[in-house]
């Protein structure tokens, strides 16, 4: 058994292995970076460190994701950086056993961060890897394709 962040992006239920997470935070105010791949929000400080901001509907190619104020972030670290990756809302945390294999008929999105499902109770929950969730759409390298720190 394993414990799991159960949030919602782009509208829908995931989950994220605790494991991977430092800690779920507001942020109210987010720079601009120009340049930067278009699910890479900006940057975002937190505790005396500056943490790049993913936007996880960007990330998934949705579109961005709604900002109307502050905003949920889960802090994960992902190749020697910390990543704040936008979240619609996080609901709970739950222990589940082993992921079971990811359900045949996911978007291409989904796929691609899709590590499987967990249950919780009847439900199957789509468990996601931050670290696809990090390196945008183009998935390799850096952020997105483009190594923003060299």
């Amino acid at each position: 058994m394993a414990l799991y962040l159960i949030a919602r992006i782009a509208d829908e239920t995931v989950a994220l292995p605790c494991s991977e997470i430092g800690s779920v935070v507001e942020v109210d105010a987010i720079s601009a970076v120009p340049r930067v791949p278009s699910h890479v929000a900006g940057l975002f400080a937190l505790r005396s460190r500056v943490l790049t901001v993913i936007d996880t509907c960007a990330s998934l190619e949705f579109g961005p994701i709604a900002r109307d104020g502050g905003m949920t972030a889960v802090i994960v670290d992902y190749d020697g950086h910390s990543y704040a990756l936008l979240v619609d809302e996080v609901e709970d945390v739950i222990e589940a056993a082993a992921p079971d294999s990811c359900p045949a008929l996911l978007s291409a999105s989904w796929r691609r961060v899709s590590k499987g499902t967990i249950r919780r109770g009847d439900d199957a929950i789509l468990l996601v890897d931050p670290a696809t969730l990090v390196m945008g759409p183009g998935g390799v390298g850096g952020v997105g394709g483009v190594d923003l720190w060299d």
